[in-house]
């Protein structure tokens, strides 16, 4: 079995299982490629002596703008449900309006807090980009030094992300343009919409 596979039949974070085969609590192999593979066997050797206990959630949905609020109420309905399903106790529902390369954003700062004051096991999300635009193993590492697992439901984004990916990348071109030439320049105007007609390009080609 993965690790991956092995630490969500187990409720744990990748860093408390790696701690458990350095201190021999749970058995495993390694591959010819170093990579550790976890025997069946041991997984339910595990359950069989683990207490039953409540698994606590946090769910965070995000999106752009405020004309995608539908969407945003879909994800949460989704996550519930979801959490649901596995058995998990809901702490808090988080949501923010805002582009996922702002930092700030107060949803995600309050997730923060559960996090580090170990009030939440899971995270539950429905895409990676919904979390982060960028850096997400970044994240995905803090939260594991706090035992904290990330479940992300889908792998790819929908079709319909692309306006979104669209702006963020916008957002980026003109704060380094900003920063390359003055908010006013003649340049920085230049270098947007020449930016704007090559999206414009690719997506016509897409």
């Amino acid at each position: 079995m993965r690790p991956k596979d092995a630490c969500r039949f187990l409720g744990v974070s990748y860093v408390t299982l790696r701690r458990w085969i350095k201190e021999g609590k749970i058995k495993a192999v390694q591959t010819l490629g170093g990579k550790y593979r976890i025997p069946e066997s041991e997984v339910k050797r595990l359950l069989s002596g683990m207490e039953t206990r409540e698994v606590r959630a946090v769910i965070y949905a995000r999106v752009s703008s405020s004309d995608q609020r539908k969407d945003l109420e879909r994800q949460i309905e989704y996550l519930t449900q979801y959490c649901s399903a596995k058995g998990y106790k809901v702490v808090d529902v988080l949501s923010d309006i805002a582009s996922g390369l702002k930092t700030n954003r107060r949803g995600l700062l309050k997730l923060f807090n559960y996090v580090v004051n170990k009030q939440v096991d899971v995270v539950v999300i429905t895409y990676k980009d919904r979390l982060t635009r960028f850096g997400f193993e970044h994240l995905e590492y803090f939260f594991n030094q706090y035992n904290v697992r990330i479940e992300t439901i889908y792998e790819e984004e929908p079709k319909d992300a692309y306006q979104e990916l669209v702006e963020d990348l916008l957002a980026i071109v003109t704060s380094f343009a900003d920063k390359l030439y003055g908010m006013r320049s003649h340049k920085k105007k230049k270098l947007i919409q020449g930016f704007k007609q090559l999206l414009q390009e690719v997506e016509k080609n897409d």
